[in-house]
């Protein structure tokens, strides 16, 4: 078992990151048709939390890492979107680790899909109108493939075990 103050260290240093990485999102321009599309690199990080450290720990660094990146890098609304999306992926990612059947990769899938059906439901809500509900096909779409990718990618950094 770790030191407490080592895992309050890392913890740290994923939120760092994760803030790092929510920063190289807003600066690069992803060319997708979809209007705010994004990589969802930082739920590379909270995946690795959520196998590594566990629930508690997981939601401590998102909710950090969403309150201090819209702070620094967004608005009001970048804070309430990226809120509503972490919720609803996260509670998907849970129910699909607790399941035990999904290997990584598909979890994260169903993280990038269900961070975008949170999101589309919160702008429906704020423009008062289901017309954003057009974007979700190709959000549902980008949200598997960014999904995959960054599953990918967790999943080569947790079987290494170098957290």
């Amino acid at each position: 078992m770790q030191s407490r103050t080592k895992k309050t260290a890392v913890l740290g240093l994923f939120i760092a990151l994760s803030l790092i990485f929510s920063y190289i999102e807003s600066v690069i321009p992803v060319p997708l048709i979809v209007p705010g599309a994004k990589l969802g690199l930082p739920n590379t990080l909270i995946l690795l939390v959520l196998y590594t450290y566990g629930i508690r720990e997981a939601l401590a660094v998102n909710g950090a890492r969403i309150l201090l990146s819209g702070f620094l890098f967004g608005n009001l609304f970048s804070i309430l979107y990226s809120f509503a999306g972490a919720a609803v992926s996260f509670v998907a990612m849970l129910l699909a680790k607790r399941a035990k059947i999904f290997p990584m990769k598909a979890v994260s899938i169903l993280g990038g899909v269900f961070h975008n059906v949170g999101q589309i439901v919160v702008a429906a809500f704020l423009v008062s109108g289901v017309s954003v509900m057009a974007y979700l096909p190709l959000l549902l779409v980008a949200g598997v493939v960014t999904g995959l990718c960054n599953g990918i990618l967790a999943e080569m950094i947790y079987k290494r075990g170098i957290l």
